[in-house]
């Protein structure tokens, strides 16, 4: 690999395998289109942005100073497992798959969805420590020198980004088919536990004092930042660029969740709130008024609720 600084114009390289898979993905995706006919325009676009970063993290001068800068190639890991895993899933492949098919074949791909092992591996039980493992597992150890060394680690690694990614947000973001119908605060959880690992590896990447990866400073020439620099660089990048992400993923599902709220069949019996079961156990100890009811909608629960409130005043002064 060249010692040289990468030229922001005309260090553009081609990978084949990768546009070939590419390539057949968007065939089967326009021709899916076709079918169905009337396709949001937004998922469509969705699927465009998603290749074009593909494009410019695999083939674009990112791309060069990613194999010589830490805190580049922690970008294009973000991108690869947080950006464009989210823009394929907001794309939903496998609706446009289900509804471009025949009954058989849609019935087909819901099964295979329904498979025990399916639904596990896309369950966030399997799915959140599988992220968390990504991004440990490539960032506190010696993988990044070994993918640095290595060109078919380098691609693997891009591989594992992909898919991590991409079954962790499946359940959790959008409409999309998966075989899944998490709530809205099971979700809003799930990412929020997923922040986690991107706050441990930005801090310790932060704070330690050894090189990581050797190899990113060995393979430049008398340029670029202090290597320990640019470490503790790519940590921030990881611990507020992840962070931040994920916060915006966190308030997309809560104005979801709101919205879904607002919009339920007053038909449909409420739920209590775990807030509401809370009040009620420590106003009234008994759960009187049934587990749906509301403690500000229920005559009897609300007057038990001021009876106990007098009954604690009372004590107070009695004290």
């Amino acid at each position: 690999m060249s010692m040289q600084r990468p030229d922001l114009l005309t260090d553009w390289t081609v990978t084949w395998v990768w546009w070939a898979v590419i390539a057949v993905a968007v065939v089967g995706y326009a021709v899916g289109v076709v079918r169905v006919r009337r396709w949001p325009v937004g998922r469509i676009a969705a699927l465009a942005a998603a290749v074009v970063l593909l494009v410019v993290v695999l083939n674009s001068p990112v791309a060069a100073f990613a194999h010589h800068l830490f805190s580049v190639h922690m970008i294009v890991h973000l991108l690869l497992i947080m950006v464009i895993p989210l823009l394929l899933v907001l794309a939903q492949p496998i609706r446009l798959a289900v509804e471009a098919s025949s009954e058989a074949g849609a019935r087909r791909i819901r099964a295979v969805l329904g498979f025990p092992v399916t639904r596990f591996l896309t369950s966030p039980a399997f799915t959140v420590p599988l992220y968390a493992a990504v991004l440990v597992g490539t960032h506190l150890t010696g993988f990044q020198q070994l993918m640095s060394e290595n060109m078919a680690v380098h691609e693997a690694e891009t591989v594992l980004y992909l898919v991590s990614g991409y079954l962790f947000l499946l359940p959790c973001i959008g409409t999309e088919i998966s075989g899944h119908e998490l709530s809205h605060p099971v979700r809003f959880v799930t990412l929020l536990i997923a922040m986690g690992p991107d706050t441990l590896v930005g801090v310790v990447l932060m704070l330690t004092g050894t090189e990581i990866a050797p190899a990113y400073a060995a393979s430049r020439m008398g340029w670029g930042p202090d290597p320990l620099a640019d470490q503790s660089l790519a940590g921030a990048i990881m611990w507020f660029g992840g962070d931040g992400l994920m916060m915006c993923l966190l308030l997309v599902v809560a104005a979801q969740w709101i919205r879904s709220d607002r919009t339920r069949d007053p038909s449909e019996p409420r739920r209590t709130s775990w807030l509401d079961s809370a009040r009620r156990e420590a106003t009234i100890g008994d759960g009187s008024g049934g587990p749906d009811s509301d403690l500000d909608d229920d005559e009897a629960a609300l007057a038990a609720y001021n009876a106990r409130l007098r009954e604690l005043h009372g004590l107070d002064r009695r004290g």
